[in-house]
């Protein structure tokens, strides 16, 4: 027994989950980089706003030296996060400090820019430095200085794990919000599966109708091959239905003549009348091999009837009908019949080669059981453009034109009772043709009197 596979709402879920944890952990990196950097520019101007408020204090005494007076405003700018550390230094022309921590990291090559930034450990912590450059005139020329400003960076980062943080609440939301809306989509999605699953359930054993229930799109191909399936289904319960009333209807009377003549054997007084007993109990036999053979090509004919044509190929006509019709030339000559063939010595049809050899089989047959003693049978095959046309032509009584009709009904004699056979030839015949796409017709023979059957093929492409 094959296992069911995992529900298709935790599939959908799961791939949902999954792909959109991947994209969301990309998302969250990305979220990072972009946090690092947004408190990276919003703390680097604070930065140098205070590295600017210290260089608008930095002048030129009267000896000629820099000085500078700490505005308290300058660090004040910095300790909006009571964590973090400020830090500063000024330096004057290349070699002189004058005010600050003189060992305070600071960026020696600012590559042309009046402002610079960089990251830099102090104190074994981890600052942001932020370095200006400046002058300051004497009134005849001007002295150079570098204002250095440096801050810790707990308050960026603890600002970017904000930003992250927040960041990945709302993703988090977003994937359940999705997932739960995938959810309840799924579920109302497969609800007309659960109709067509309670549709079914509620249907008897013996109910093989279309399924004629409202289904998604995706699923309606699935619901036709269905439906495909219970119309074979029908067919073949129905061949096995007919065959199984037409055996028992019709080996009724060949079986019960084997009994009688088996009871005659045994009560026979003399070798004679068990031997004639047991002649007419073997030629029952034989009538019930033949209805028996016959209700098994039925049976095959309507399962083949209630599905596409299979194993189909080009088979040559004119060749098999020569090659049957001399085959059934001794059994023709004892039944005092002039059994011959005309025509083509080649003509392709698209058939089954078993079914087709039936067909030409039951066609040369029922000629020779009711064209009668004397009688002549001929057939023939001729090759044309619009198809292949097969005949088998008696000269015996025919059948008359308001019986034509009624022949082709399976188990109908044509008001011939005592005629042999079952009354299956000519529909089986038909039936066959129908299979290949063939039509059969009853004529009056060629001389006025006797039947022609003909059976047109289309051409084989």
């Amino acid at each position: 027994m094959i296992s069911p596979a995992s529900s298709l709402r935790r599939r959908l879920l799961l791939w949902l989950l999954v792909s959109t944890a991947v994209i969301g952990v990309l998302a969250l990196f990305d979220t990072y980089r972009e946090a690092v950097k947004t408190a990276n520019t919003v703390s680097d101007r604070v930065l140098a706003g205070s590295a600017l408020a210290i260089a608008e204090r930095v002048v030129v005494s009267e000896n000629g030296s820099l000085e500078v007076d700490i505005p308290y405003v300058a660090l004040e700018m910095l300790t909006s996060a009571a964590q973090d550390r400020v830090f500063y230094r000024v330096d004057g022309p290349p070699g002189s400090f004058i005010t600050g921590y003189q060992t305070l990291p600071t960026i020696a090559d600012t590559q042309g820019q009046p402002t610079a930034y960089r990251d830099a450990t102090f104190r074994g912590e981890p600052i942001r430095v932020a370095v200006l450059l400046r002058s300051a005139s004497t009134g005849v020329n001007s002295v150079p200085f570098v204002v250095t400003v440096a801050e810790t960076t707990i308050a960026r980062r603890q600002l970017a794990q904000a930003i992250l943080l927040r960041s990945a609440v709302r993703l988090a939301m977003m994937i359940g919000g999705a997932a739960a809306i995938v959810w309840i989509a799924v579920t109302v999605s497969l609800r007309p599966l659960y109709r067509l699953s309670d549709a079914i359930a509620e249907r008897s054993p013996d109910d093989l109708r279309r399924i004629e229930q409202r289904v998604p799109r995706e699923v309606q191909g699935l619901v036709d091959r269905f439906n495909s399936f219970m119309v074979r289904l029908q067919s073949a319960l129905d061949a096995l239905r007919h065959f199984s009333g037409n055996a028992s209807h019709q080996l009724r009377t060949p079986l019960a003549i084997i009994r009688t003549q088996l009871a005659l054997a045994a009560r026979a007084a003399t070798l004679e009348e068990a031997q004639a007993a047991a002649a007419k109990g073997d030629a029952a036999v034989a009538h019930a091999e033949r209805i028996l053979a016959q209700l098994l090509l039925m049976a095959k004919i309507d399962a083949a009837g209630s599905s596409e044509p299979q194993n189909l190929s080009p088979v040559d006509l004119a060749a098999l009908a020569q090659d049957l019709t001399g085959d059934r030339v001794p059994a023709a000559g004892e039944a005092g019949i002039d059994l011959g063939y005309e025509g083509d010595r080649s003509a392709l049809v698209l058939a089954e080669p078993l079914l087709i050899g039936e067909l030409l089989r039951n066609l040369i047959e029922n000629a020779i059981a009711y064209a009668g003693r004397g009688a002549e049978v001929t057939v023939s095959v001729a090759a044309g453009g619009d198809g292949v046309l097969l005949a088998v032509e008696d000269d015996g009584p025919g059948i008359p034109a308001d019986q034509r009709s009624v022949v082709r009904q399976r188990f109908s004699r044509g008001g011939h009772r005592d005629a042999p056979g079952m009354g299956l030839g000519l529909p089986i015949v038909e039936e066959i043709a129908g299979l290949f796409g063939a039509r059969m017709a009853l004529e009056t023979a060629t001389g006025g009197c006797g039947l022609r059957v003909e059976i047109r093929f289309p051409a084989a492409a």
